[in-house]
């Protein structure tokens, strides 16, 4: 009998199952990779494998006197947005480092590999000079009126930059921890461009630390498309926490410390992670250097990113007491927004993931929940259904991978792939016939967008399969990227432990391993001595009864306890309201206080008031900043 269980686990190490069909997780990881390349710019390879696309954007950076061909589309349209193919490429580096070798048995690991480089190759031509990057190609107001293939392209392709005079922190700090990341990547097979990437990487670095502000400043006409709202400390925070990593200087490993409370990193506490917000991803890396052993002195301050890290992954599994926890859908899919939901899903499964195999690496770790400890095994048992739930184990039986499963989405909103491939009929598709012709064309997209995630379905697990339905069905290249590694972890089955820190790069490992061998417990990351400096206090004040029902007036009151610095950027989650509230501003994450640049000084205190019938709503910090 103990021989028929072995073998029956063994048998499902690279598949799942839902409602009688089998999910090939290698497959998908094969496909979520090809659909990078449907969103190349440039010149393609000759061993491109989406053959309906052709060259496109040669021109790219002519006006400028600089070459900018190349690169990656942001999604359906036809725009080159620097800061989520930043992230993009981040993400696909990382997800290289942690499961690559898994990628190689799965045989993706050279299409992973070059994924990488189209998109690194770009940013060294976009970083001409120390204090000079391109951020942008094209612009999303004249895009969006317009229905073209890439190929076809007449819409403006002015390019964008950032230096000393409009600068732009989160753009370059992006950026910055793209190169350093795969430095990593490039370590070993191609060193000489790993060194490349790294000293493009240091540069911007510093960079985007001397002449610190948002991009979408100085790069106004990105702002309604992809709007820096989280600000640019976390992107400071990630560039230092790769570079680390990538060169094993203390002096950013200091960095990274230092400036917890200044920019943000130990004051964050969310559940979303993804090309805007970094927080999460900068916790875990916090937490994965404090795991391995290579602290040094700054233990004390890795230990409250860690409490970060913690609350990530508590609140992906719905163990924070109401207090954070993600929302899902009657289905069990994490739900933040409608447009483009899974962007967060494939991003929070990685990570997941990738914390989970950290976990379990250092013996003894857990995670520390207001609900009680949650084992790594429970991060990836997670995770795991959230990719089956986009893989198609989901009340619909839908795949929202096209191009995988029985049922997946047909009418794609992608420009290139609505319309007849340039090398099926090159005759010239101007904007007007784009959508006169392909737009508002009923039935199967013409090309299919092999691997693309779509935006997924709403929080009632509806999805409507249509064009137009931009919000549901464009798929974008930061939902893939780090579906990759999490695929390929779930590939390789109960032995494909990521081993990101524990054996790469070379120059590292054997410190490394030598630390993680003489630590076999860990100190529970909330150890109880690093309090929140923000206290929240609520009460009722009034109360009455209308048509049968009691209101009750709350009072909230939210205090700066610490004896010197100033509480900046200050974000409210509320959770459970039902009911209008006063003195806050809604924003993307959660409550702000009103204002142009709010503040809470040393000591000080501001209050909200809200009304509803119902019992206390859940109300906790969601970040801040403290300087």
């Amino acid at each position: 009998m103990a021989l028929l269980v072995i073998l029956v686990l063994a048998s499902m190490a690279q598949v799942s199952y839902c409602g009688g069909a089998a999910i090939d997780y290698g497959k998908a990881l094969s496909k979520s990779i090809l659909f990078l390349e449907a969103q190349r710019s440039g010149v393609l390879p000759g061993n491109q494998r989406v053959a309906w696309r052709a060259n496109s954007g040669l021109l790219d950076g002519k006006a400028n006197g600089v070459d900018l061909t190349g690169g990656y589309y942001d999604a359906g349209d036809n725009v080159k947005f620097g800061l989520p193919m930043a992230f993009t490429v981040t993400m696909m580096a990382w997800s290289v480092l942690e499961y690559g070798e898994q990628m190689g048995a799965a045989g993706e690991l050279g299409h992973a590999v070059e994924a990488i480089k189209w998109g690194t190759d770009y940013f060294v031509k976009a970083h001409p000079e120390a204090n000079v990057l391109y951020g942008e190609v094209g612009d999303g107001d004249t895009d969006h009126n317009c229905w073209q293939r890439p190929e076809d392209m007449t819409t403006s392709r002015q390019a964008y930059r950032l230096d000393a005079q409009h600068p732009g922190s989160d753009l370059a700090g992006e950026t910055a921890a793209a190169m350093a990341t795969a430095s990593l990547v490039f370590r070993r097979s191609n060193p000489g461009y790993a060194n490349q990437l790294l000293q493009h990487s240091k540069q911007l670095f510093d960079f985007a630390d001397k002449y610190r502000g948002r991009y979408d400043v100085s790069i106004p006409v990105a702002r309604s498309y992809y709007g820096s709202v989280s600000g640019y400390g976390d992107e400071l925070l990630w560039a230092a926490a790769w570079l680390f990593q990538a060169t094993a200087d203390g002096k950013y490993l200091d960095y990274l410390a230092n400036n917890a409370d200044a920019l943000g990193g130990t004051g964050w506490s969310t559940g979303q992670f993804g090309w805007d917000i970094k927080y999460p991803g900068v916790q875990v890396l916090a937490a994965k250097i404090l795991l391995q052993g290579k602290a040094g002195a700054h233990g004390a301050v890795l230990r409250r990113y860690r409490q970060k890290a913690d609350f990530f992954a508590c609140s992906c599994l719905g163990k924070q007491g109401g207090s954070g926890d993600v929302q899902r859908t009657p289905g069990g899919l994490m739900y933040h927004q409608r447009w483009n939901n899974l962007q967060f899903v494939t991003s929070a499964s990685f990570l997941l993931a990738a914390y989970s195999d950290s976990l379990a690496a250092a013996s003894g770790a857990a995670v520390q929940c207001s609900s009680g400890a949650a084992a790594p095994s429970e991060l990836l048992a997670f995770a795991k259904s959230q990719v089956d739930y986009i893989l198609g184990s989901n009340p619909r039986g839908t795949s929202y991978m096209v191009g995988y499963g029985y049922t997946y989405p047909q009418e794609a909103h992608h420009r290139g792939a609505s319309i007849v491939s340039f090398k099926s009929n090159p005759a010239f598709v101007s904007c007007h016939d784009g959508y006169s012709s392909w737009y508002g064309r009923k039935g199967s997209n013409p090309n299919l967008l092999d691997g693309a995630i779509v935006g997924g379905p709403d929080e009632h697990d509806d999805f409507a399969d249509e064009r137009n339905n931009y919000q549901q069905t464009e798929a974008t290249t930061y939902n893939s990227a780090p579906f990759m590694g999490v695929l390929a972890r779930l590939a390789a089955g109960h032995g494909g432990r990521g081993r990101f820190g524990r054996s790469f790069p070379d120059e590292l490992a054997t410190a490394a391993t030598e630390r993680d061998n003489k630590t076999s417990v860990l100190p529970a990351a909330d150890d109880g001595k690093h309090a929140s400096p923000v206290a929240i206090e609520q009460n009722a004040t009034r109360s009455w009864t209308e048509k049968g029902r009691t209101y009750r007036r709350y009072a909230v009151t939210v205090t700066n306890r610490s004896a010197s610095k100033t509480v900046h950027e200050l974000h409210i989650g509320i959770a459970k309201l039902y009911g209008p509230v006063w003195g806050l501003d809604k924003a993307r994450y959660g409550y702000v206080l009103p204002g142009a640049a709010p503040s809470v000084p040393a000591g000080g205190s501001v209050m909200f008031v809200y009304v509803h019938a119902a019992p206390p709503a859940n109300v906790w910090v969601t970040g801040y900043k403290l300087v």
